[in-house]
Parts: C-alpha cells; structure tokens; sequence
C-alpha cells in the first residue's frame, strides 16, 4: 500500500521560513513525479510545485515562484519544498502529491503564517 508521510509543517510568522518533506513507500520503483498541492479554508484545491524525478523539471505557481523551492531525493523517493519569505496568504492545508501509475495524495500538513 502506497503511503505518503509528510512533515515540515507549524506555525510560522510572515517573512519566516518553513520546510516540508514527504517521502513515499510501499511501492516499487520512482515516481514519474511528485508535487505540493494547498487547500485554504473556502478554496479549491491548487498547485503549489511540482517536480519530475528523473529530469528534475519543476513548474510553480505564480504566487510561490522566487520564494518557494521544490527538490526531490531520487534514493529517498522524497520530495522537500522549501518556503521562504512566507506570507499570511500562504495560510493553507499543504497536500503531498506523487505520479507513478496511479496518483497518490497524502494527509496533509497545515501551514500557518501570522501577519
């Protein structure tokens, strides 16, 4: 059974940093790619970063590019997403994401950015 087990997450102040992993097991072989998606209260559901495992291509959103990182541990099958600079908006449930044959998602970590 595939899991992905987050961590990183808290309570941080505006301008703070925060670093999250996720590393996924009970499968066999590398993701295609794995990803950060956020929920806020009242909103849909949006990409955050998203990474290729064997090129290391990654894509942002618009919001998050120059103060969000993504990076990707081949050997671990671990995804990191570095944040910095955060702000207020940035407030949300942050969702592990992997591709292999299937999609997978993981729990959740709440990040929380005081202004």
């Amino acid at each position: 059974q595939v899991q992905l087990v987050e961590s990183g997450g808290g309570l941080v102040q505006a301008g703070g940093s925060l670093r999250l992993s996720c590393a996924a097991s009970g499968i066999i072989g590398r993701p295609n790619a794995m990803g950060w998606y956020r929920q806020a209260p009242g909103k849909q559901r949006e990409l955050v970063a998203i990474i290729t495992f064997t090129s290391a291509s990654s894509n942002y959103a618009d919001s998050v590019k120059g103060r969000f990182t993504i990076s990707r541990d081949i050997p671990k099958n671990t995804v990191y997403l570095q944040m910095n600079n955060l702000e207020p908006e940035d407030t949300a449930v942050y969702y592990c994401y992997a591709i292999y044959a299937n999609q997978y998602w993981g729990q959740g970590t709440q990040v929380t950015v005081s202004s």
